[in-house]
């Protein structure tokens, strides 16, 4: 399991590095190069550069610009793609709390479970008083 998640951190850094030219980035996005330039531009997307100013894209720059065409097919201009993009990754990192949350709490519930326990006493080491109560017939 523990290499799992070695290997999950490993895609993860490989999808964020910049390996492709705007040329590929173009091409493997289906669009055209200056497209890239102008979601740039505007804000939708931002490339690594290497040390002479080339930008570099990366899977997940990819993944965006395919994100990116699939609101632009559907209908929406720029500016609602840049908030649809922003209220998405607001709603990751929202989800991303809940979840944070959730588990604060299974924790919190588990420790006073515990406490009860301790808190219990069983029944044989229990003083009980009996009140004698008479019924009448």
């Amino acid at each position: 399991m523990a290499s799992d998640i070695g290997g999950d951190s490993r895609h993860r850094a490989i999808q964020g590095r910049g390996v492709y030219v705007i040329s590929v980035a173009a091409e493997l996005a289906g669009m055209h190069p200056q497209t890239l330039r102008v979601y740039e531009r505007r804000g939708l997307l931002e490339p690594n550069r290497t040390g002479g100013g080339s930008r570099r894209y990366s899977e997940h720059d990819l993944e965006r610009l395919r994100r990116i065409a699939e609101l632009t097919d559907a209908g929406l201009n720029i500016e609602g793609v840049r908030r649809v993009i922003e209220l998405e990754a607001e709603l990751a990192e929202l989800r991303a709390q809940l979840e944070e949350e959730r588990e604060l709490a299974r924790l919190r519930e588990k420790e006073i479970h515990r406490q009860y326990r301790r808190d219990l006493v069983p029944l044989s080491q229990a003083v009980v008083h009996v009140k004698s109560v008479q019924i009448r017939r």
